[in-house]
Parts: structure tokens; sequence; C-alpha cells
């Protein structure tokens, strides 16, 4: 797919963002093996120990073509978070990698920087745990009354249909009496500035896009993502998938497969489910880098 892509510039950092099923890995690893340079993963479902057929991460023959970092060395249940990522990637900036992934706010605190806020701790997430799923009452009423709590700098900011980005923000605010606009605003200089790094976003077409989708989620269940999760179903917690659930929890389509080893649906459904999941994924990736990575050099996927 990409025989003919030029080369980049061999002095600069390569950054390649992309939706899922882009074909954004094939890319970093041809540049990676013509320029000698290590891949490091900027996807913020393939640092999780648990799944690397379900999140398409390299397999061990990529892997052996050149290094590779950050990619399944999160084991179930840590904590993990872009703050974690940052620092690891720090020190890997200096071998003029390939970083790629489809996580924009991991390449947005790359290069424009990252705000130090202090940790949630346990009784406020867990506080707002139960206000986002109540036993009794609408989900959305809860996130709207989550949403009015917010100060207006932060509101106006963020996405309030996204649970996890609302919950975050209200956590935030409740446990520092700060919002996170505010201490966004004293964000620190970035690690790698755009400016410094050949930055490509993949633009495949959507329907293009989508068939890949469809398939390559059946390939994954043929080749093994199914036994991923059966080997993890023991482990999987009662708000596993949801947006206050565990990191580990939420790789496209692990809840879908679930549901199926529990016997709440079958196979078809559970792949046809997943699929949907994934384009709804990309879709929202999608939105992220029009309005976030603007500046970034196009790859146009016909």
């Amino acid at each position: 797919m990409f025989s003919d892509f030029p080369l980049p510039d061999p002095d600069r950092p390569v950054l390649i963002a992309g939706p899922t099923a882009s074909g954004k890995s094939a890319l970093a690893l041809k540049i990676a093996q013509a320029q000698g340079r290590a891949v490091v993963n900027a996807d913020a479902l393939q640092v999780h120990a648990p799944w690397r057929v379900l999140t398409a991460r390299p397999d061990p023959f990529d892997e052996g073509l050149a290094p590779h970092h950050l990619y399944g060395h999160v084991p179930m249940g840590a904590e993990y978070s872009v703050g974690h990522w940052l620092r690891e990637v720090t020190p890997l900036v200096a071998l003029n990698p390939v970083i790629v992934g489809g996580t924009g706010l991991y390449f947005t605190a790359l290069t424009q920087g990252l705000a130090e806020i202090p940790s949630t701790p346990p009784e406020i997430r867990a506080e707002a745990d139960a206000r986002l799923h109540p036993c009794n009452g609408h989900p959305l009423d809860a996130l709207a009354a989550m949403v009015a709590e917010l100060d207006p700098e932060t509101a106006a900011r963020i996405d309030k249909r996204n649970p996890a980005r609302v919950q975050r923000a209200w956590e935030v605010l409740r446990a520092t009496g700060r919002g996170l606009a505010e201490w966004q605003a004293e964000t620190g200089a970035p690690v790698l500035p755009r400016e410094a790094a050949t930055a490509l976003v993949l633009k495949p077409r959507i329907d293009w896009l989508n068939e890949r989708i469809v398939r390559r989620f059946e390939t994954m269940v043929q080749q093994g993502a199914l036994d991923e999760a059966r080997a993890a179903y023991p482990h999987w917690p009662e708000d596993g998938g949801t947006p206050s659930g565990p990191l580990w929890t939420k790789a496209i389509g692990a809840p879908e497969l679930m549901a199926y080893l529990a016997h709440r649906m079958t196979l078809e459904k559970a792949k046809e489910s997943a699929s949907l999941s994934t384009r709804q994924y990309a879709k929202r990736q999608r939105s992220w880098f029009r309005s976030r990575m603007s500046t970034w050099d196009p790859v146009v996927i016909p």
C-alpha cells in the first residue's frame, strides 16, 4: 500500500497518526526498516499486555524486523495514563524513532506539552463512578448534571458527550478546586515540538476503511482474539468496558467477546457489534485529527 511512499528526512523523528485499521503500523515499519530506526507505540490500547491480536499490535515477525518499544508492556489491571506514556517516551525520542499510533491525546502531549495534574484520590473516583452509573435514573441525566457542575472554561472545551472526558474534568475540579482548563493553561514545554518532527496523519477513504475494519475483526477472531478473551475472562470486572472501568478492558471488541463468552450474545452478533464499535472509534479518531492536527502533513489513501 505504501510501496511508492517517499522516505522522510532521516535526521528528524517521524510521527504517524491515523485511524484504526488505516495501515499506519505498516508505514511505520517500512520507514523504520529503510532508515534503521526504532518503532515506538503511541496507541493507548496497544500498551496492555493481555491484547496482542485484539489491538492489532505488531506480531513477533514484524517486531523482529525493527526494534519496537512500549507495546504490550502494561500488566493487566495496572494504572496507565498519558502521563505515564509521556514519561516513558521521552528518553526514546533521542533514538530518532518512528512514533506511531491512533491516540491523539498522546501526540498532543508529546508535541504541545502536558499539564502536571495531581492524581485523583480513590474516594473521589468512586464518587464519580457512582454518579455516572446510578442504580436508578438515566445515565444521560447523571452526565448532564456532572457537566453542569464544571467550571465554564472547562465545560466549553471538553467533549460533553464523552463520559470519560466529563468524569475526568469533574474529578480534577473536585480533587483540586481548580478547573481542568486552568491546569492545562500551565502546560510545560513539549518534549518534541511539531516543527522538530516529520508529522504525518493518514486520511483513508471512509468506505475503504470501514470495509477493512469488518474484514480485520473477522481475521482477528480467526487468529486468536477469542483465545485472548478466554484467557482474560476470569479477570473481567463487573464494570469492564464501561467509561469508568479499568483501562485494559476498553480494548475495542473486548466487551463484545466477553458477552459472547458469558452466553449473552452470539459470536456473529459479537463480531457485528465489535465492528460497529470500531467504526465509531475510527470516526472519533478522524474528528480529533481534523480538529487537533490540522498542521500535520496528510497522507491520503485513495
